[in-house]
């Protein structure tokens, strides 16, 4: 059972350090300006609401049924709309009043900035959180996989590393233009993938034998919603402002079909009766 746990650990870690070469190709540029991270902004929007909708809901629909998988995920949503409005949040001016203020030369453009920036670092800090609810089950199915044997655990940390590379991008960006702080963004990013070797030790020595694979996938359902209010409430209207709604939406719909294929990759790598 030991040498499985390592094996599993080893093979979740290559899942983990995959987000941080994500963020290396963040820290390794200038930080955007505005209209392009709200580009970028919008592309992580499409990875997040795919991942809430065509994974974590999609399976609490399948194995709870669509009442309780409904109940579940909307349970995430009012729990997470309530903590929101406890949370203070900047007022955020929108970029066209930022360049007028610009042009008639009014002393505020910093304030402004730092408000942008506050915002920005909100929406890196709430990808971080859904990314790692996202990577933790990651890890669970790294180390189920690896007990059905080697090749299957290697072709799903494989498939898993693949498709973190661009959830480690879409924390590091905002946290690095926000802080300006490179160690920060790769920090922040790297953080988020390491939740994949904690759903490893969890799910072998917390939960090894007493894990109810129903109230997980309600858990889990919960968790696609927390993810999808927390992306309509905080990354998309930043992406609007940024970059205009045209544009955005269209950034959100790339990163849609760029998680739904990478999760559709990672499904093939895994057996039959092994699931995300």
């Amino acid at each position: 059972m030991d040498s499985q746990v390592a094996v599993a650990l080893a093979l979740s870690l290559v899942g983990g350090v995959s987000t941080s070469i994500g963020a290396l190709f963040v820290i390794v540029n200038q930080a955007p300006n505005l209209k392009m991270l709200g580009l970028l902004q919008g592309f992580a929007a499409g990875l997040m609401l795919s991942i809430s909708f065509f994974d974590l809901a999609h399976n609490a629909l399948n194995s709870l049924g669509f009442l309780k998988g409904n109940l579940w995920f909307f349970a995430g949503v009012i729990f997470f709309a309530v903590v929101a409005s406890f949370i203070p949040e900047p007022t955020i001016t929108p970029t066209s009043d930022m360049k007028g203020r610009k042009k008639n030369g009014d002393g505020g453009d910093k304030d402004t900035m730092k408000k942008h920036r506050r915002q920005v670092l909100f929406s890196g800090i709430v990808t971080a959180v859904g990314i790692s609810l996202h990577n933790f089950p990651e890890g669970m199915a790294v180390f189920l996989g690896s007990m059905k044997g080697l090749r299957v655990g290697i072709n799903l940390a494989l498939a898993i590393a693949l498709h973190n590379i661009p959830e480690g991008v879409a924390v590091a960006l905002p946290v690095y233009f926000a802080t300006q702080s490179k160690w920060q963004a790769f920090k922040l990013a790297s953080l988020s993938g390491f939740a994949e070797p904690l759903g490893v030790i969890i799910v072998a020595y917390l939960f090894p034998s007493s894990l109810s694979p129903e109230i997980l996938e309600g858990l889990l359902g919960s968790v696609g919603g927390v993810m999808a209010f927390l992306t309509l409430h905080e990354m998309l209207p930043l992406a609007f402002d940024y970059a205009g709604q045209k544009q955005s939406v269209k950034a959100v719909f790339l990163g849609m079909a760029f998680m739904s294929a990478s999760l559709y990759f990672l499904s093939i790598s895994l057996p039959e009766d092994l699931s995300l």
